[in-house]
């Protein structure tokens, strides 16, 4: 049976005139049909102004009405949306994105990323790379002793590609969830020993032949795990 996708907005009012909500409030509570919660935006000469979220939202915007916001706009929209613990979310986006001219506080992502420590370093690292082509010299990122033999044998780590940085994995079989660390050569660290691929480093927990790539999970974003073949798409 086909899975049904879930959504988040269940129904919309956009540019509709402050002057719907000065003359026709019955008619607003009408529609929206109670206290309605999601994400509403207001507009000035059609340019945003501010976003905000709210569990009331006809209740919101006539405070608005009347509040430091009241010369600021003359058109809003609302975006009622399904319950959800990504709303805070969404609002955070849309400030961050529009910027509107009324919003105080930048949006928050709590548990998001910066990836531009993670960008400074590849950038950093690519320099690197390009001057010692121009000019020559040693590499500052010596091999690791306990990996040279692999590499002159052509067992080169299949990770090594894909990592600029440390990163721990992890996998949950049979109830038991292994951790290990994939080195930012492209070595897994497991069971106080080192491994070349994802495959040899699960064989230790499954005596036999396995496609490592679909077991080993890593970290894309704060708590979102996903399995390491994604690297390679």
């Amino acid at each position: 049976m086909r899975r049904k996708k879930e959504h988040l907005v269940c129904q919309h009012l956009e540019g509709i005139s402050r002057k719907a909500l000065e003359k026709f409030q019955d008619v607003l509570k009408t529609i929206l049909k109670g206290n309605r919660h999601g994400v509403y935006a207001l507009y000035r000469n059609h340019h945003l102004s501010y976003v905000g979220l709210a569990k009331n939202l006809r209740g919101r915007l006539t405070h608005h009405l009347r509040d430091r916001h009241a010369r600021s706009w003359d058109r809003f929209s609302i975006y009622l949306t399904i319950e959800s613990d990504h709303l805070r979310e969404l609002e955070a986006l849309a400030i961050r994105i529009a910027s509107p001219k009324e919003n105080r506080q930048k949006g928050k992502l709590r548990k998001s990323q910066d990836l531009k420590r993670l960008l400074k370093r590849v950038i950093q690292q690519k320099h690197r790379q390009e001057m010692q082509e121009l000019i020559g010299g040693k590499s500052k990122e010596a091999i690791e002793p306990e990996i040279l033999s692999d590499i002159v044998k052509g067992r080169k780590p299949v990770l090594a590609e894909y990592c600029n940085k440390g990163q721990k994995i992890r996998w949950t079989f049979k109830g038991k969830t292994h951790h290990a660390y994939v080195k930012k050569n492209g070595t897994i660290r497991f069971r106080k020993k080192v491994f070349t691929s994802p495959s040899s480093a699960a064989q230790v927990v499954t005596k036999h032949g396995i496609d490592g790539w679909y077991c080993w999970k890593y970290e894309r974003a704060p708590g979102d795990w996903v399995f390491l073949n994604e690297l390679r798409k």
